[in-house]
């Protein structure tokens, strides 16, 4: 009895109600609750828990959100295929203008496939510019200019060195080497003499 006398006093003290008009209030509250609900919720799904809806994984192909695409895809990445040397020109292909290519940026010479961060690198991302280059220098300098997608470093500090040294660390750790990056051949041979210029020698 003690207790309903405290929880008596607490409801006139909180609600300025004696206790008959609380629960009278209260019980017409739940009533008009129940109605309103019942105008929008069967009566055999009102007392079943909610459910969560469910998400599906495979967006419809006619959507034509690249967004909703890009966080929804859960197809696994194709496996890496290595490259071998390529030369710049040929690391230029891989800049996402093909769908059915890789895409591939080069730091310090090695190649590393970045086709998993689609949505970073590929047509549209932030970070697409760096997508078919050489980007050592750009990206020391976390640079976006492209007079700076080359791996000229000799004009770099030990800062600036360092924040390369940093994303090589990330790409290798996230993404595959494929493989490497070489200069265009270059023929050193000395051209050969003509016939003529023969002749006036002797």
């Amino acid at each position: 009895m003690a207790i309903y006398s405290i929880v008596m006093e607490e409801i006139t003290h909180h609600t300025g109600l004696s206790p008959t008009a609380f629960f009278t209030i209260a019980a017409l509250v739940l009533i008009v609750f129940r109605t309103v609900s019942a105008m929008f919720v069967s009566p055999e799904d009102f007392n079943k828990p909610p459910v969560a809806a469910a998400v599906s994984l495979n967006p419809n192909p006619n959507n034509n959100s690249s967004f909703l695409n890009g966080v929804l895809d859960q197809t696994p990445t194709k496996a890496s295929v290595q490259l071998g040397e390529i030369t710049h020109q040929e690391l230029s292909a891989y800049n996402g203008s093909d769908p059915n290519k890789p895409l591939l940026i080069s730091i310090k010479g090695q190649i590393y496939d970045v086709s998993s961060s689609r949505m970073f690198y590929g047509p549209g991302g932030p970070y697409a510019m760096f997508t078919g280059k050489e980007a050592s220098r750009a990206l020391a300098l976390l640079s976006f200019k492209p007079q700076d997608m080359n791996d000229n470093l000799e004009d770099l500090g030990p800062d600036e060195l360092q924040v390369l040294e940093d994303w090589e660390d990330k790409f290798i750790d996230k993404y595959p080497n494929v493989g490497k990056l070489v200069k265009q051949s270059t023929s050193t041979e000395e051209p050969s003499q003509s016939g003529e210029e023969l002749k006036k020698e002797n």
